[in-house]
C-alpha cells in the first residue's frame, strides 16, 4: 500500500509540473468543446484514451 501511495503522489506531482511547463494536458486534439452564448460544454475524450493508456502501462510493468 505504501509503494502505491507513493507512485500516486509522484504522478500527481509530475502532471503539476507538466502544466506548469505549458503540456496542453485536458486541451489535446479531439477533444469536445462546445460553446453556445453563456454556455460551454467540454468533454475530454482523447485526454481520458490517453491517461488509460499511460495507467495501464504504468501498473502492467508494476505487477511485474
Amino acid at each position: 500500500m505504501g509503494k502505491l501511495l507513493v507512485i500516486i503522489g509522484l504522478a500527481i506531482t509530475a502532471i503539476g509540473l507538466l502544466m506548469t511547463i505549458g503540456v496542453p494536458i485536458g486541451r489535446l486534439p479531439g477533444d469536445i468543446v462546445v460553446r453556445r452564448g453563456s454556455f460551454s460544454f467540454y468533454f475530454p475524450i482523447v485526454t481520458c484514451v490517453v491517461l488509460s493508456l499511460l495507467a495501464t502501462l504504468i501498473l502492467s510493468f508494476l505487477r511485474r
